[in-house]
């Protein structure tokens, strides 16, 4: 599949400028996520959704024997320029260097023409992407995710952004962990920029449909930033700017 060599050939290299940048961190992240963000202006999304859904059980394999912990494919449902998603995730940099080689490898055992002959390859519809790895810092970690997802992308001041995850734990988390526990989100995270651009942080929800976590997230943002609470402004100066997507989640494992 050419969507294998594609991704392969960005995650090789991402991978070896993360290595660089953990080895500066004796303790290390326990999740890594590669996350690949598609532009995909040149046809049909439901062709390169056939194309990822005839390689699904041999991605899932690679969750079922270790050699990555998930993976999963999300859709465009609002926001910006981004169409479709790919990430998967392991639990240090060894792994996720062995996760790409194991790709690599099974990608060139593949007919490089194969999915063009039943009409536009991957490449030829999503022709662009921006590629992040982020180091999971918190969150509901190892709970099944909801149908629907929403993301949001953050641009921080690089200076401050530790305090940021600091009040994250401190006031956020709490927040969000509660409406987990009342059944109002699905689940949550918090991520950290570890090899990217400009975007810092990273913070996603998930809930069972769209109405429910649009719902679920005003009612969060209330309760962050009441009564103008002093660590839900310092956060906002810290990491103002953001971009919104929301996301039909497609596949996960």
């Amino acid at each position: 599949m050419k969507i294998i060599k594609t991704l392969a050939a960005t995650i090789t290299l991402t991978v070896m400028a993360l290595a660089c940048v953990a080895q500066e961190d004796d303790e290390g992240p326990e999740i890594f996520t590669y996350a690949s963000y598609f532009y995909c202006p040149g046809g049909p999304l439901s062709r390169v959704d056939e194309i990822i859904a005839e390689d699904a059980d041999r991605m899932d394999g690679f969750v079922d024997d270790g050699t990555i912990s998930g993976w999963g494919w999300l859709a465009h449902h609002t926001g910006g320029q981004w169409r479709r998603l790919f990430y998967f995730q392991a639990d240090s940099t060894d792994a996720l260097l062995d996760a790409s080689d194991a790709i690599e490898d099974r990608g060139d055992d593949d007919d490089a023409d194969a999915d063009e002959d039943e009409g536009l390859s991957f490449n030829q519809i999503c022709n662009g992407h921006d590629d992040y790895i982020w180091q999971v810092e918190s969150g509901t970690i190892g709970v099944d995710r909801g149908k629907a997802g929403f993301s949001v992308y953050h641009v921080c001041d690089i200076s401050r952004e530790e305090r940021a995850d600091e009040i994250i734990d401190e006031h956020v988390a709490p927040i969000l962990d509660q409406f987990v526990e009342d059944g109002k989100l699905t689940s949550w995270s918090w991520s950290s920029h570890s090899v990217g651009g400009k975007y810092r942080r990273l913070q996603t929800m998930t809930a069972a449909d769209h109405k429910s976590l649009l719902n679920a997230r005003n009612e969060a943002i209330d309760a962050i930033y009441a009564d103008d609470n002093e660590l839900g402004m310092e956060f906002s100066d810290i990491c103002g700017p953001h971009v919104d997507y929301m996301w039909n989640i497609v596949h996960e494992k």
